[in-house]
């Protein structure tokens, strides 16, 4: 890699930025300064910059907590996106949700520019489990219990796999926990409205046994730590 791409990588600034920050002096490669931008880079190099030393991220891996309101996608004309919560710290990076949320749902989502666990997390053969928390309008019954077990069969004729449904709190009985290995638009939505249920909020707690951190609130995010990434990875 060259050394001014370097640059704007672990800084989050501009190529041309990039060129001028070398070009005056306040860079080193290996101890030893360096001015020449288009410096080929060896394999883990230690390079300092205004006497700070440098590490380029291949990827990033963001757990943010979605407020209502907010799209889920990468950019949207008209409304506020998950990606622009945390544009100000990433601004050279193409981030995008691993999966999305209604805009009126809340909860974890993933952001990242690693399209190889993307892909892998969303693969329907893959059946990585998402957790939500769902209030109905209705409290939950048996018959929904049985059917989402067996698989609800939707409206339109669309057969879902099995999941699993249930009531953690049994003095809000129109609470209930949802666990899904695929993703269906408005799946959740569509699966409970076959029993005559509505969904008045939904919240995702977790993916693939990763859980919402509780510290963070809505509209807050951090990245994912080792241990939370590498079990995102072997899902």
């Amino acid at each position: 890699m060259r050394l001014d791409q370097y640059l704007s990588k672990a800084m989050g600034i501009s190529r041309s930025q990039s060129r001028k920050l070398i070009a005056s002096g306040q860079v080193t490669v290996d101890g030893q300064l360096c001015k020449a931008a288009d410096f080929q880079l060896g394999e883990n190099p230690q390079v300092t910059a205004q006497g700070k030393a440098l590490v380029v991220k291949e990827f990033v891996y963001i757990m943010l907590h979605k407020p209502q309101g907010i799209v889920s996608a990468s950019r949207d004309k008209r409304d506020k996106t998950v990606v622009d919560l945390v544009a100000k710290d990433f601004p050279r990076r193409e981030l995008f949700p691993a999966g999305r949320l209604d805009k009126t749902s809340t909860g974890f989502v993933l952001l990242t520019d690693d399209g190889a666990l993307a892909h892998r997390l969303l693969a329907p053969k893959r059946h990585v489990t998402k957790e939500y928390l769902v209030e109905l309008d209705t409290p939950l019954t048996p018959e929904m219990i049985r059917g989402f077990e067996e698989g609800v069969t939707l409206a339109d004729g669309q057969t879902m796999q099995p999941a699993q449904v249930s009531n953690p709190d049994p003095s809000r009985p129109c609470l209930v926990r949802v666990l899904l290995r695929q993703g269906v638009y408005h799946q959740i939505k569509r699966m409970f409205g076959v029993y005559g249920a509505g969904v008045n909020a939904l919240h995702r707690t977790a993916i693939g046994g990763v859980a919402l951190d509780p510290a963070l609130e809505p509209g807050q995010w951090r990245e994912l730590t080792r241990e939370e990434l590498e079990k995102l990875q072997r899902d």
